[in-house]
C-alpha cells in the first residue's frame, strides 16, 4: 500500500502500528496489569538507572522466569520497559502505570468494575439496556448494587468515583455558602463525602442527603463517626421514579457528577423535581466534567471512555455530556443559569441554577 496521509492524517506505516495495538489492546491491557501486580515494575523502579536480567527479576519477585520474560518483552513493544543488552529498564509509561494515582485508578476500575462488562458493548448499544451489568450482579442499574458489589470491585468503583469528585470540593465550597443556605439537600450523595465536608464547612447548614437505602446507610455511618448525625437526614430514593418529589425548603441543592449518570429525559424529571423543592432564593449546583470543555487530551479520552462505562454497566442511556446538552437540560427543566464557572478546579464546571 503506498497511499499518501490525508490531512491530519498519521503516516499510513504509523496508523497501520496503531491498528495492530488496538487488536491486540486487550493482551496490552492485562501485561500492564500483571507488571504492575506482581512486582516487575516495581523491582525495575527500584534500580534505576542500571535494569536488571530477567533472572535477577524471577528471584526478587518469586515469578517463574519463563513469565517474567514473556510479560517483560510485551512491556518492551508496548514502551512499558526498554531493553539494553540483557538488561531490563522502566520506561516513563512504565513509571505512570506503576505510579501515577489516575493510570492506576482508571486500571483498577477498567479491571475490576468494566472488563468483562464492556465485552456486551454491541448489545447495548442496539437495545440502549447495560447488557454487560450481568457480569457484575442481577440489577437493573449498577446503582441499585453498589452495596452488593464484590469487594475487590466496590473498592475499585469508589476508587475511581472519590478521584475524580473529592479533589474539587474545597474549590467548590465558598461558592455553595455564598449564600449562607441552611438547608441544603445533596441529591446522589454516595458515600456521604460532600455532605461531611458541608456539616464541618459551616456550623449552621443542615443537610439532607438523596439516594438508594444502601448508600444512605453508608453516609450514615460515616457522618455519625463525624459526630454530625444532628444535622443530618437521610431521604432515601429511586430517582427513576418520577413520582417522587424532593424534601421542599432547600436553600441550596448539590448535584456533583451526578446528572451524568442518567439519559436527558430522566435529567429533565430529576431538575424539574429540584425546581420544585428550591426556596424563593435558593440555587442549585450542577458539577460535571464535560467532555467539551477540557484542555487536556488525556481527560477527554477518559471522558469518552467512561461514556461507554455508563451504556454497558450503569444504565444503558447515559454518558459523559457536553456543555451545550446539560444546558439544554436545564433549560427545558424550566430553570436559569445564573453563572457558569468553567474549570472551577481542573476539569470540573458549575451550573449555578435558579
Amino acid at each position: 500500500m503506498t497511499e499518501r496521509p490525508g490531512r491530519d492524517e498519521k503516516p499510513l506505516y504509523e496508523a497501520i502500528i496503531d491498528a495492530q495495538k488496538l487488536a491486540f489492546a486487550p493482551f496490552s491491557f492485562h501485561a500492564a496489569l500483571a507488571l504492575r501486580e506482581l512486582g516487575i515494575l516495581e523491582a525495575l523502579a527500584d534500580c534505576r538507572p542500571d535494569g536488571l536480567t530477567a533472572e535477577r527479576i524471577a528471584e526478587l519477585t518469586r515469578v517463574p522466569v519463563y513469565g517474567v520474560k514473556v510479560l517483560l518483552e510485551s512491556g518492551v513493544v508496548s514502551d512499558l520497559v526498554a531493553l539494553e543488552g540483557d538488561h531490563f529498564r522502566i520506561r516513563q509509561l512504565g513509571m505512570l502505570v506503576l505510579r501515577d494515582p489516575m493510570t492506576r485508578v482508571n486500571m483498577d476500575f477498567t479491571a475490576d468494575v468494566c472488563y468483562r462488562g464492556v465485552a456486551h458493548l454491541r448489545e447495548t448499544v442496539m437495545t440502549g439496556k447495560p447488557a454487560g451489568l450481568s457480569e457484575l450482579g442481577p440489577w437493573n442499574t449498577i446503582y441499585e448494587g453498589l452495596t452488593q458489589l464484590q469487594p475487590k470491585a466496590q473498592q475499585s468503583w469508589l476508587a475511581f468515583d472519590h478521584y475524580y469528585s473529592d479533589p474539587m470540593f474545597p474549590a467548590a465550597l465558598p461558592k455553595v455558602f455564598t449564600d449562607k443556605p441552611k438547608r441544603l439537600l445533596d441529591v446522589g450523595a454516595n458515600t456521604g463525602k460532600f455532605a461531611i465536608a458541608c456539616l464541618n464547612h459551616d456550623p449552621q447548614v443542615n443537610v439532607t442527603l438523596l439516594d438508594f437505602p444502601g448508600q444512605l446507610e453508608i453516609a450514615r455511618q460515616a457522618i455519625v463517626a463525624e459526630g454530625h448525625s444532628a444535622r443530618a437526614t437521610y431521604h432515601p430514593i429511586d430517582f427513576l421514579d418520577a413520582s417522587i418529589e424532593f424534601p421542599p425548603g432547600q436553600d441550596a441543592i448539590w448535584m456533583s457528577q451526578f446528572l451524568d449518570c442518567f439519559g436527558e429525559d430522566e435529567i429533565v424529571s430529576i431538575l424539574e423535581r429540584a425546581r420544585r423543592a428550591l426556596s424563593p432564593q435558593g440555587r442549585i449546583y450542577i458539577v460535571e466534567t464535560y467532555w467539551d470543555n477540557q484542555q487536556h487530551a488525556a481527560a477527554r479520552y477518559v471522558l469518552a471512555m467512561t461514556s461507554l462505562y455508563f451504556a454497558c454497566l450503569a444504565n444503558g442511556n447515559s454518558k459523559m455530556y457536553s456543555s451545550a446538552a446539560m444546558r439544554t437540560c436545564v433549560q427545558r427543566a424550566g430553570l436559569e443559569i445564573e453563572r457558569e464557572l468553567e474549570r472551577f478546579s481542573a476539569s470540573h464546571t458549575m451550573f449555578v441554577c435558579r
